[in-house]
């Protein structure tokens, strides 16, 4: 996986929030649900 930025971090959440399946997003951009899971913890109110 490439280090993404984080207004890509952030887009990917938003992608999440209206209903992609966190699975599939995970299988897009090559990330693990763990890492997902972790941007969110971090993340998650931007």
């Amino acid at each position: 996986m490439k280090k993404m930025t984080e207004h890509q971090i952030v887009s990917i959440l938003k992608k999440a929030e209206a209903g992609i399946p966190i699975k599939e997003l995970c299988r897009k951009y090559g990330m693990g649900n763990s890492t997902f899971y972790k941007w969110r913890e971090k993340y998650g109110g931007m």
